[in-house]
């Protein structure tokens, strides 16, 4: 078997084996999951987690040295940040729009006196200001993927000026990249086990008793995700990519995978970037700089997820949103999702955000908390391929450039 096909299997058993020990029996599926599930999604998910940085520092390193020219760095910088927010406010618009038109909040008996208390997100001001690391090697070892990108350019930028002066430098980055890239290919084979158990525990814990409560929740988000996924994504990558959508989604089904699994953009950062340099043939140094900037800033799964999630609240506690407060929904989210990128359990913190500047309850958050978990696998794989799709488009508009 091919090992997209073992990761497949490995996430339809855990699904199943997950959903049928949470109906039959508790006490089995506790001594499971803590003997079994846990220790293979721990393992796996260290193993990745264990690549991210230097995957990220030496890939974009690498990949601004290989830009060259600052100019043609801010031109691939503009182009990335720009598909960034426009993919985002059209998954925002998406998520409303649908979340209007099938109205999961209306006539459900929905218990609104839950109590939740969202953590604080910083200022977004604050976020930008501190992406410059005072310490490179603190930000290595704190994992502030923000830091470690901008330190990564600006080492990237001085290989690439320097030139001949720091060829030695340059050629052990680029060996460094060549260890990561192998180190990956070894990993991903544990992934079929890895998924198993991780798909396991999130199944097994939630069960059906949270999707049944919360079903028409989930229809819409899911549904938004996948008419975003295929629309937006398909279409930029067929007339800006110049690809055959099926292509490229058959062709990042792994990645898509580990995503849903691990619920990590970062942690599948190495798995996607290597599928898209060796499978969808994004240019080296397009795919590591665009890919990790988009492993942390780009949300547009938590854009849809935001959007649903405000139009839902709103109906649940019986409150309308004007058309100024859907604008302000989507202002807001947009520019919030590049401000607190890296922020844990950054999801519910931009909603905590987005539901106070329009003056709707957080403490709505509570509803839906219970079965985000299963959702934030979903939207964690649409935020990944999107990265992707932004590397084809990006790779397709330097083609003929010098």
């Amino acid at each position: 078997m091919r090992l997209t096909s073992k990761i497949i299997l490995g996430l339809v058993l855990g699904g199943i084996i997950g959903l049928v020990l949470n109906i039959t029996s508790q006490t089995l599926f506790e001594s499971l999951n803590t003997w079994l599930f846990v220790p293979l999604g721990q393992i796996f998910l260290n193993f990745i987690n264990m690549l991210v940085v230097p995957i990220v520092f030496f890939s974009l390193t690498l990949g601004t040295a290989g830009l060259g020219d600052p100019k043609k760095l801010g031109r691939i910088g503009g182009k990335t940040i720009s598909f960034f927010l426009v993919s985002t406010a059209m998954a925002l618009i998406i998520g409303i729009s649908l979340a209007f038109i099938v109205q999961p909040g209306a006539g459900g008996d929905y218990n609104t006196n839950v109590e939740y208390e969202p953590a604080e997100a910083p200022p977004i001001a604050d976020t930008l200001l501190n992406i410059i690391p005072t310490n490179p090697i603190q930000a290595m070892a704190e994992g502030d993927m923000l830091q470690i990108i901008v330190f990564s350019i600006f080492v990237g930028l001085g290989l690439a000026v320097l030139g001949d002066k720091t060829s030695g430098i340059l050629k052990l980055v680029d060996q460094g990249n060549e260890i990561m890239m192998y180190l990956v290919g070894l990993i991903m084979k544990f992934a079929p086990y890895g998924t198993f158990g991780l798909i396991a525990t999130a199944v097994g814990t939630q069960g059906l008793s949270a999707i049944r409560n919360m079903g028409m929740y989930m229809i819409v988000v899911v549904l938004a995700l996948f008419i975003h996924a295929i629309f937006t994504y398909g279409t930029a990558v067929k007339v800006l990519g110049k690809m055959n959508p099926l292509h490229f989604f058959k062709t990042f089904v792994p990645a898509m995978t580990v995503a849903f699994s691990t619920s990590s953009s970062s942690a599948t950062l190495p798995v996607s970037m290597k599928i898209a340099q060796n499978n969808l043939k994004v240019p080296e140094r397009i795919s590591s700089f665009v890919q990790p900037l988009g492993a942390t800033i780009n949300m547009d799964g938590t854009g849809i997820m935001q959007g649903v999630a405000t139009v839902f609240i709103a109906q649940a506690y019986g409150l309308d949103l004007a058309v100024t407060d859907i604008v302000t929904v989507v202002l807001t989210a947009v520019l919030a999702s590049i401000g607190t990128a890296g922020v844990p359990g950054v999801g519910l913190i931009l909603l905590a955000m987005v539901l106070n500047s329009v003056g709707l309850p957080p403490e709505g958050i509570g509803l839906i908390i219970g079965i985000d978990r299963l959702l934030d696998m979903t939207r964690t794989a649409v935020n990944i391929t999107g990265d992707a799709a932004c590397s084809v488009v990006v790779a397709q508009s330097e083609k003929n450039k010098s």
